[in-house]
């Protein structure tokens, strides 16, 4: 499917997977013409079904357009977006603005602008929050961080795309250290909902009563409120897989040590979210850790 005429230029995304996707689709519901790009077919297609032209490498995707999304798993697929033979850096095509969106070490974030200026591209470190829901209704959180001239250039980007736009500095990396910190927290929230919930199992509780109670209450979290009812409805569909969940507190967990800070609840939580994939529940939901939790319970008992 082509994308649609759009009037306000083209903006590329690479890795129109599961947050992704809903960056396209409210994109092209904004007027942008979207030029997309992921390693697996699949993706593409849903891509084409939500209006974008989708072309055979990010170089392609680069020359097409002066905004690029980058939303890939890790800093290794990152560095193949930008680097690889067929990547954005190989299209030749300078005074690109590359939207680092992925979850990944600010350390690394900081590092990039370096390693791409001679070839007339700027970084702006953009991470988002929110999940494939919100991402799709253009409601998402995003954390800007990056020169000020290419924060405005994007600015109707952002628009576009997110709900809740936060400009934290204008040093590349900062924005990738905050959404560290709220995944830190999301981790631990989530994991201490596990050993509630399993907590409710051993003393013969209803656990979806309990949840309710919670959820009305001082235990209450945004995480909480989303993850749990899928867990209690045995929906493990990955809107956040656990690994990535897992990988991104290890993340945490990492660069904590790098600047001494304590991450106690941190630590637990990465072992839990590790117990959990090496279970095989990886590339289920995240809530797939309050299964985990309730699974150790009954075999313990």
């Amino acid at each position: 499917m082509s994308a649609p005429t759009g009037t306000r230029g083209t903006v590329g995304v690479v890795g129109p997977g599961a947050m992704g996707l809903g960056i396209v689709a409210s994109l092209v519901r904004h007027g942008f013409r979207v030029a997309a790009r992921d390693v697996r077919p699949e993706a593409d297609a849903r891509a084409a079904a939500a209006g974008a032209t989708v072309l055979g490498s990010p170089a392609e995707v680069a020359r097409a357009a002066p905004i690029v999304v980058v939303i890939v798993v890790d800093a290794a697929q990152i560095d193949e977006v930008l680097f690889a033979r067929d990547g954005i850096l190989a299209s030749g095509s300078r005074d690109r603005t590359v939207l680092v969106a992925s979850t990944v070490d600010p350390d690394y974030v900081r590092g990039l602008p370096a390693r791409v200026a001679a070839a007339g591209v700027t970084i702006l470190d953009t991470p988002v929050s929110g999940g494939p829901a919100r991402a799709a209704a253009g409601t998402m959180t995003i954390m800007v961080a990056g020169p000020r001239e290419a924060r405005e250039r994007c600015a109707d980007v952002f628009a576009a795309i997110a709900g809740h736009t936060f400009t934290i500095s204008d040093r590349v990396g900062d924005a990738a250290g905050t959404k560290i910190v709220n995944n830190l927290l999301a981790a631990a929230n989530l994991a201490a909902a596990a050993e509630a919930l399993a907590l409710a199992d051993a003393l013969g509780l209803d656990v979806r009563a309990t949840a309710d109670v919670i959820s009305a209450s001082s235990g209450a979290s945004w995480i909480f409120a989303d993850r749990v009812p899928r867990a209690l409805d045995a929906d493990w569909h990955p809107r956040a897989a656990a690994r990535i969940l897992a990988k991104d507190v290890g993340i945490a967990c990492d660069v904590a040590a790098r600047a001494h800070a304590d991450a106690t609840f941190a630590q637990a939580a990465r072992r839990a979210l590790a117990d959990t994939v090496a279970w095989g529940y990886g590339e289920d939901d995240d809530a797939a850790i309050i299964r985990r939790a309730r699974e150790r319970l009954a075999r313990e008992r």
